[in-house]
This record gives C-alpha cells, sequence and structure tokens, in this order.
C-alpha cells in the first residue's frame, strides 16, 4: 500500500473546500444527524424541469419522505408545494434549507435561514461560501457545504445504488440505514 492512507477502499469525494474545512463542513456525524431530523426542506432555485439537478433532488427527498418546499420567484408550484419567492415569504417553519445558487448569492440565503429559524443550512456540490457558512454558523445553524444532499441521504440510507453511483461499500449484504 502506498502512503498516505491505511484503507484499501479510502475513496475521498472531490472537493474544492481546504481539509480543514472538510472536517468542519462534511463531518458524517453531522450529516447523518441532519438527514435523521429533517423533516421540512426549503429548496432555494428548485427548478420546474425535470432534467435540472435541483429537481431530481426534489422529487427524491420527496419520495423519501421529506417536504420539499420551492423557493423559486419564477415558479408558482412545484411536486404540488406552493413555491415562494424567498425564504422570508415561508409562512410555517423549515428545518433545512438546501441551496442550487451561485455561490455569491449565498450570504443573502443564509442570512435569511437565520431569519427564519431553520435549524440547517445544506450548500450544493460546487456551491461554496464561507462568509455564508460563518454566518449560518454564527446564527446557530449547522452547515453542511460541497456536498449533494441526495447522494448523502443514499449514501446513508444505503439506496445510493438505485442510480448507479457508486455506494464505496464492497459488500454481498444488503445495505444498512443509518437513520
Amino acid at each position: 500500500m502506498g502512503s498516505g492512507s491505511s484503507l484499501a477502499a479510502d475513496v475521498s469525494m472531490n472537493t474544492i473546500l481546504s481539509p480543514e474545512d472538510q472536517v468542519k463542513y462534511m463531518d458524517p456525524g453531522v450529516i447523518r444527524t441532519v438527514l435523521a431530523t429533517t423533516k421540512t426542506v426549503a429548496i432555494v432555485g428548485l427548478s420546474p424541469k425535470p432534467e435540472r439537478p435541483s429537481y431530481f433532488v426534489g422529487s427524491y427527498l420527496q419520495s423519501e419522505g421529506y417536504r420539499v418546499i420551492p423557493v423559486n420567484p419564477r415558479a408558482t408550484e412545484i411536486f404540488g408545494e406552493k413555491a415562494y419567492p424567498d425564504l422570508l415569504s415561508i409562512p410555517f417553519p423549515v428545518d433545512m434549507v438546501d441551496v442550487f445558487r451561485q455561490p455569491e448569492e449565498c450570504v443573502e440565503i443564509a442570512k435569511q435561514a437565520v431569519q427564519i429559524g431553520a435549524k440547517t443550512l445544506w450548500l450544493q456540490l460546487r456551491v461554496v461560501n464561507l462568509e455564508a457558512a460563518q454566518i449560518a454558523t454564527d446564527g446557530g445553524l449547522k452547515v453542511i457545504m460541497d456536498r449533494c444532499v441526495k447522494i448523502e441521504h443514499g449514501r446513508y440510507s444505503g439506496s445510493l445504488h438505485w442510480v448507479g453511483m457508486n455506494t464505496e461499500i464492497i459488500s454481498a449484504r444488503r445495505g444498512q440505514r443509518y437513520f
């Protein structure tokens, strides 16, 4: 075995975060806890177009029992739920804010997530904004960054393989749910 890893199947997911920020914003224990305790997810940038990644993630989360709230000023309804122009317009509590927007838009989204009392700010793959993460953290939110909520849910629920993605687990046994 070469230098570095002591595990034969140590596969790290690609990220643009520094190793220190990976520890802060990609903690597996935090991810599992968030996925297990979240009931309502506001997806900022949820598209009504089935070919968009946000639509795929939203439909997956809804099929897994989460209530998905669309945040898109150009939509009126997605997945049978009323769409809201921003987080401040949502008239009920939200557990998680999942962000499919450009990194430079995340500071305002983080401020709104704190203002509405969300519990988690989740920035999707390649959506990295350390200032937004600090705002959310200072506001008492858990922050997960540069990770896909659908992939992470699939990884910990044992269902990641159903769309042909590698679970990084080699076993003849059926996958185990962690929540």
